[in-house]
């Protein structure tokens, strides 16, 4: 049997999704590509869910994909498992924080950056190798980078396929906050925390829209919510009487 698997916990708000394949440096393996949106299927559905951490087992993020399976994933490139992984990871409908220790590299990076929040270790190594390896990334993964860093950050990514270490990507935007190794897991505990406290709605509006994946529409729909629900009643009341708001709303059941 495989060691090779994506594990899920539930700590309250909090779900975690760990990537473990020991044995390749928690390298994504194709079942593991297709598991992913399967798990993340299952965690939308939960409205106890208000978080998912993504992060590696044993202290290394992970280290791209199994170049062992390599055919499979080339196979139809921009449409590839990897993509469609990466896509659902991205549309998840609640907000998702990479907590990244050691290597992030490849389709590693490639998951931390769908994600909407980004932690590091200070032992964190960021690369994308596709040059090193004769590839071309896919268009949506290349896009994201770019919207991320910007064009010319991405490029040098993209061009050169070195490393960069935490304070680096930091700098050019690919990580958001960089901390000890022994002060991640806190760090990400007590920000996860703060956002599950906060409004549902508000939190999942300024996802769609800051995504770009609210039209006009979409957009005047939040706003209705935020009519109808009560949820800027209650906030506005917890701030005039001193005390934690008891926000209500939860997403509408899916179709």
């Amino acid at each position: 049997m495989s060691d090779a698997e994506l594990t899920v916990t539930v700590d309250g708000p909090v779900a975690t999704v760990a990537i473990r394949n020991p044995a390749r440096r928690n390298a994504m393996t194709p079942a593991m590509w297709r598991q992913l949106p399967v798990l993340l299927d299952g965690l939308e559905a939960d409205p106890a869910v208000r978080v998912l951490v993504l992060t590696g087992a044993g202290g290394t993020f992970c280290a791209g994909a199994d170049l062992g399976d390599l055919d499979e994933l080339l196979e139809a490139g921009d449409g590839s498992i990897a993509v469609a992984a990466e896509e659902r990871l991205a549309v998840f409908g609640r907000p998702t924080v990479a907590a990244v220790e050691g290597a992030c590299v490849g389709g590693g990076c490639q998951l931390a950056v769908a994600c909407d929040l980004r932690l590091a270790a200070a032992d964190a190594r960021f690369g994308v190798p596709p040059a090193r390896l004769g590839l071309v990334y896919p268009a949506p993964t290349t896009r994201r980078l770019a919207r991320l860093v910007g064009p010319s950050a991405a490029k040098h990514l993209l061009f050169t396929s070195e490393l960069v270490d935490a304070e680096r990507a930091l700098r050019i935007g690919l990580v958001d906050e960089v901390l000890p190794a022994d002060g991640l897991a806190a760090r990400v505990a007590a920000l996860t925390a703060t956002i599950a406290e906060r409004s549902r709605l508000t939190v999942a509006a300024a996802k769609e829209i800051v995504d770009g994946r609210a039209d006009a529409d979409r957009v005047a729909w939040w706003h209705r919510q935020v009519r109808e629900s009560g949820e800027a009643r209650e906030g506005i009341a917890a701030v005039t009487e001193r005390r934690p708001p008891r926000f209500g709303w939860t997403p509408p059941a899916a179709g």
